[in-house]
């Protein structure tokens, strides 16, 4: 499927893997709807409108699809948004904070459905392409989803569910000529690991068996690019890694 001339939604798309993902679409031609709950800082980037949203409210989400619906054709929808706060189930205060479990699940995990649910919605309204597909959602787990480490309980259930969405999602929108897809990265370089050592950062590197480096986001959305393009990948869940297998910590 071709992303020029279409509409695109990419939440989390102020920062991180969700900026890098708005910045590549709008360069191949799509006019990308960045939502985030926090626009302020983010960069201006040609073809990209910021939305501010909350991918938990489903009111925020409604009015952000609606509004790339109606710049349309909206073909492309991509799941960046995600928070990761590392807690322990028992640990010296006590049990993992109970809503900051819920909290994680809500954004990661539920945003991500609501964000799918809604989209689709749209999507299954425009002019069927070649062989009757009309547009692709990709989501973002986590090799934590498969090789949780400790502290990571909440985060990796979380993105083990958007795992687990994947090809019961994709089933279930063949109908429509949604094709649903998840990459699961490794360790990107984006800003929240910007705020560690240059040694904690190399140390990452290491652990990564090759190509030892970490991965940089504009990596993330090249695949992104590639998914949207092969239309024969669907109900796939695809690491972005360099074969890399988490440690317990």
């Amino acid at each position: 499927m071709q992303i020029d001339n279409v509409a695109a939604v990419v939440t989390g798309a102020a920062s991180g893997l969700g900026n890098a993902t708005a910045t590549a679409l709008a360069a191949k031609g799509a006019r990308v709807f960045g939502l985030d709950r926090d626009i302020a800082t983010a960069p201006q980037i040609d073809g990209v409108t910021y939305i501010e949203a909350d991918v938990t409210s489903e009111a925020d989400v409604r009015a952000a699809i609606a509004h790339a619906t109606e710049q349309g054709p909206l073909r492309v929808v991509v799941n960046c948004a995600g928070i990761g706060t590392p807690a322990r189930i028992l640990g010296k205060a006590g049990i993992h904070d109970l809503a900051l479990y819920a909290k994680i699940v809500q954004v990661n995990l539920i945003g991500t459905f609501t964000v799918l649910a809604i989209a689709a919605e749209a999507i299954a309204t425009t002019d069927p392409l070649d062989h009757a597909q009309r547009g692709v959602v990709i989501n973002t787990a986590s090799v934590a989803a498969f090789e949780g480490q400790i502290g990571q309980a909440a985060y990796s259930s979380a993105k083990s569910g958007v795992v687990g969405l994947t090809l019961p999602a994709a089933r279930d929108l063949a109908q429509h000529g949604i094709r649903v897809n998840t990459i699961a990265p490794g360790i990107v370089e984006t800003p929240m690991l910007a705020s560690l050592s240059e040694g904690v950062r190399t140390s990452l590197a290491a652990g990564v068996p090759f190509p030892q480096r970490l991965a940089q986001p504009s990596e993330y959305a090249d695949l992104v690019a590639f998914i949207i393009d092969h239309d024969y990948l669907n109900g796939e869940t695809i690491r972005m890694d360099g074969a890399l297998r988490l440690a317990p910590r």
